[in-house]
């Protein structure tokens, strides 16, 4: 039940990565949804895009690697799933920092 459940899951964050990236539906990221109604007007909402869509492409993979874990029971994959939370979290701070960086320059 696990393993379906984390394909299930890295599904809907592939399509969810995918939509970000073409910059369709609803943004889903920190700094658009704490914005204010006028700052989301005048918003440069591309980089948001792009970032939120990395970021849910990299938890889909966390997912799917977490459902091949459960499969074949190797220990190994645990590391590689780690080292990609870890870049994750690197990306998504970086990211922000550069998109704030380049929002001040504007």
């Amino acid at each position: 039940m696990g393993i379906i459940i984390c394909f299930v899951i890295a599904a809907v964050l592939y399509i969810l990565g995918g939509m970000h990236l073409k910059e369709k539906g609803l943004l889903l990221n920190n700094a658009f949804l704490y914005a204010s109604a006028e700052e989301r007007k005048t918003m440069d909402k591309k980089p948001h895009y792009r970032q939120s869509g990395i970021v849910f492409l990299f938890l889909g993979t966390i997912f799917v690697l977490n459902a091949l874990q459960i499969i074949t029971m190797s220990g190994w994959i645990f590391g590689i799933i780690i080292v990609i939370v870890a870049a994750t979290l690197v990306y998504a701070v970086v990211s922000s920092i550069l998109i704030e960086k380049n929002n001040k320059n504007i």
